[in-house]
Order: C-alpha cells, then sequence, then structure tokens
C-alpha cells in the first residue's frame, strides 16, 4: 500500500508542479506584482491546516470521544453523541464569518486573523487538555461542546479572501486548474490525520490511547494551525496583496445587506456542490464509524485504506482542473453529481459485502469525492455582484458545509443503524438531487471578469 501511496502522490505533486511553475512563469510581469501560483501557495497552506485539524477532530469522534466522553452511553448512542457536538462547528462557522467580518471593518485583515488564530489554537489546544467524563463528569461534555464551538467561529473567522483573489486573477483557460488547488488540503489533511491515528492504535494499547494517546494529533494540530495561519497573516499583509484585494473589491460588506439582496446566490451557491459535500463524510466519518461499531475488521487497518482512499481522491482534484478546464465547470459538477447518484445505489451492496465490497466502497467513493469535490469550492462566485463577492464566498462556503455535511455522520450513522443502509442512499441520492435542482437554476458558473 505505501508504495501505491507514494507513487500517485508523486503523480500528482509532479504535475501539479508542472503546471504550477509554467503559469508562474507567463505571469512573472504580472502589474500587481502577485502572480496565481504565488496566491495558491497561501490558499493551500490555509486549506492544508484547517482539514488536518477537521479530521483529527472527525476521526476522534469516532474511536475516542465515545468511550471518554460518553461513558455512560452504549458505543452507538455514545457515537451519536459524538457526532452531534462534532455539528456544533458548523452551525457555529457562519457566525464566526460575521463576526470577524466586523472586526476586519473597524480593526483591519490582520486583527481579524490573529484574532482567528487565537482562537483557533486555544480552542484546538484546550481539547487535547480536557479531563474525561470519569474525573468530571457532565461538565467535560460542556467544555467539549464549547471547545468545538470555539473551533467553528474560529474557522469563519479564518477566511482571508485568498480563494476568490486566486480565481479571480487565474487565466480565463486556467480556471478550473486553480479552483481545485485550495481542494488538495482535504486529502492532505485526512492522510496526515488518519497516519497519525493509525500509527497510535496500531502502537498503543487500548488503555493507553484512551487515556493519553489520542491527545497528540491534537498538540499536532494546534502546531500546524498555529504556523499555518501566520504564514498566511505574513502573506496578506503585504502591500501587494492589500492593493490587489482592494481592486478586486474583496472586502467585507455589511451580511444583512448582502443577505436581502443576494439570499437567491447564497442558496443556490450552498446547493450546487451538495452532492460533494455529502459524499465527503460518506466516505471519511461514517464508514470509520461503521466499521468501529459493526465489523471486526482492524481500525488501523481500515484508515490505511481510507488513506489510499485519499491519494485517489488528492489525483481526482487534480484531474477535475484539467476537466472543468475542457469542457466547464457547471458541465463538470452535474456529471459528477449524477455519478454520485449512481454510486448512492451501491451502498447497502457495497457496505454489506464484506472487506472487498468495503475496500470498492472506499477507493471508488475517494476517487468520485476527489472529481467532485475538485471544483465545488466558489461554484457560483460569479453570481454575486463584485462588492459581495468577498462576503458571499465566505457565507456561501459556511452554508455548504453546514448543509451538505455538517450533520452527513449523525444523520448517515443514526439511519443505518435504525433503518438499515439502504437510507444511506436516499441521503446520498437527495444531496446528488440539490445539486442538479441548484446547478438547473444557475447558468453562470464561470468567473467573470
Amino acid at each position: 500500500m505505501s508504495g501505491t501511496t507514494t507513487h500517485g502522490g508523486g503523480m500528482a505533486a509532479n504535475l501539479l508542479q508542472r503546471s504550477t511553475l509554467d503559469e508562474l512563469h507567463s505571469r512573472s510581469d504580472d502589474p500587481a506584482g502577485v502572480a496565481p501560483g504565488d496566491i495558491a501557495v497561501g490558499v493551500i497552506i490555509g486549506r492544508a491546516s484547517e482539514y488536518f485539524d477537521f479530521f483529527v477532530y472527525a476521526i476522534a469522534s469516532v474511536l475516542v470521544f465515545p468511550s471518554v466522553f460518553f461513558p455512560f452511553e452504549q458505543r452507538l448512542e455514545g457515537t451519536l453523541y459524538a457526532f452531534l457536538v462534532f455539528a456544533f462547528a458548523f452551525i457555529a462557522r457562519p457566525f464566526g464569518t460575521v463576526a470577524f467580518m466586523a472586526i476586519q471593518r473597524r480593526f483591519g485583515r490582520e486583527a481579524k486573523l490573529t484574532g482567528a488564530l487565537l482562537l483557533l489554537g486555544a480552542s484546538t489546544a484546550g481539547i487535547a487538555f480536557l479531563p474525561s467524563y470519569a474525573e468530571l463528569g457532565f461538565a467535560a461534555i460542556v467544555m467539549l461542546s464549547l471547545l468545538r464551538i470555539g473551533q467553528g467561529v474560529a474557522l469563519g473567522g479564518s477566511w482571508d479572501g485568498l480563494p476568490s483573489l486566486l480565481m479571480l486573477n487565474a487565466p480565463q483557460h486556467r480556471r478550473g486548474w486553480y479552483a481545485m488547488l485550495g481542494q488538495l488540503g482535504a486529502p492532505v489533511g485526512f492522510i496526515v490525520a488518519g497516519g497519525l491515528f493509525a500509527y497510535l492504535l496500531a502502537n498503543l494499547s487500548d488503555a493507553d490511547f484512551l487515556a493519553w494517546g489520542w491527545r497528540y494529533p491534537f498538540y499536532a494540530a494546534f502546531a500546524i494551525n498555529v504556523v499555518a495561519l501566520f504564514a498566511r497573516l505574513r502573506l496578506i499583509s503585504t502591500n501587494e496583496y492589500a492593493r490587489l484585494l482592494e481592486e478586486r473589491e474583496l472586502q467585507p460588506t455589511d451580511v444583512i445587506e448582502m443577505t436581502r439582496s443576494q439570499g437567491r446566490n447564497l442558496l443556490i451557491g450552498a446547493l450546487a456542490a451538495l452532492a460533494s459535500y455529502a459524499l465527503f463524510h460518506l466516505v471519511t466519518v461514517f464508514p470509520l464509524s461503521w466499521i468501529a461499531l459493526y465489523s471486526s475488521r482492524s481500525v488501523s487497518g481500515f484508515l490505511l485504506l481510507q488513506m489510499a482512499g485519499a491519494v485517489l481522491a488528492a489525483v481526482g482534484i487534480v484531474a477535475s482542473g484539467l476537466i472543468a478546464d475542457r469542457f466547464g465547470r457547471r458541465t463538470t459538477l452535474g456529471i459528477l453529481a449524477c455519478l454520485i447518484a449512481l454510486f448512492s445505489a451501491l451502498v447497502p451492496m457495497l457496505m454489506d459485502g464484506g472487506d472487498i465490497g468495503q475496500d470498492i466502497f472506499i477507493l471508488l467513493g475517494f476517487a468520485l469525492l476527489g472529481l467532485s469535490y475538485g471544483q465545488a469550492s466558489g461554484a457560483v462566485s460569479s453570481n454575486f455582484a463584485a462588492k459581495y463577492r468577498y462576503t458571499g464566498a465566505a457565507l456561501t462556503s459556511d452554508l455548504a458545509w453546514l448543509v451538505g455535511a455538517g450533520f452527513a455522520p449523525l444523520v448517515a450513522l443514526g439511519l443505518s443503524a435504525h433503518f438499515g443502509l439502504a437510507s444511506v442512499s436516499l441521503y446520498l441520492l437527495s444531496g446528488a438531487a440539490g445539486s442538479l435542482l441548484a446547478l438547473s437554476l444557475n447558468r453562470a458558473l464561470e468567473i467573470r471578469d
């Protein structure tokens, strides 16, 4: 498996490096002094750190929190409670966006990102030091919930406008390529987080892992987020980036005013990539919980399988940029929504198909996720008037995560446990239908200058 992973990752990395370097050379005379490749570096750094933090918490919600914070319940109910707390960050994220937009308007972009950095670091490090339910009782659950909300607020506040700036500055014929760059953070984050947990599970006893081992990924998440956010802060605080953001009108606007005038675009934006966001947790978090609860398979071995799937997702994300530039983002998203709808019908057969069926489910699901998720970011940014694009893109992303993915592990596990895996098929199918509906209402998926 390790040979396959290295080979697949190397192909994607070499293709990405060659294309981006070519683009950097072709744009070296940019009058603003900032090439799309430079912006891409900031986007990739920021997104990779966010996804690592995201998956550390998600994996812990399956493997750790039911035993550490909900030991008074059966394993299924404890996992459902953990998934409920997991969803709190997605609920809090839009509020964080609104609050930190106000901070930016009053104190500037640097103050906003610094505040988000401090809150995210404190929330993530706080989870690493939390006492268990056995030590503190119900107060431990309350503290976990508050820190999870803090993570969501901070992630909303960490929006820096770089993804929108990247797409607006990308060459007309390369916008699909540049749109997918930030999405590479998802498989990278999963591979690192999954690898950490797989190593700890394989080398620690269950008692040691639940007592102290699970805390180490949160220490790492804290350190990575601090470094990444400081790197982004240093990047966007330069005069060149400040001038470019202002020229593109990427500044926060009043949320109430934007919602009144752009509410339809917010809704379409949240639904356009719904199939991809629904699939996101149905191949990462949900199957891990299903295996932990209902299978005799090694959890650490299953994490390694998912890491191999994440490599396929990375290759798919890179390929999505080439496909979208060739056929258009709207066509690409529509075709992938149809393929996800077809894939939804296979969920019961594959997940109940033993090790081979589950392996196919993970590898095929991750491949589809990469192809669809690669173009899910900012799919309808062109719908927003220029002055609303900065705030609109941030809130669209928040709502897409909330509607499509925030409650997906909770709903999928709850439905499958009580009504069978066929209900998961219907859930994923509804996501694909939502995407196709939104795409049919929107015919302007390409960014306009």
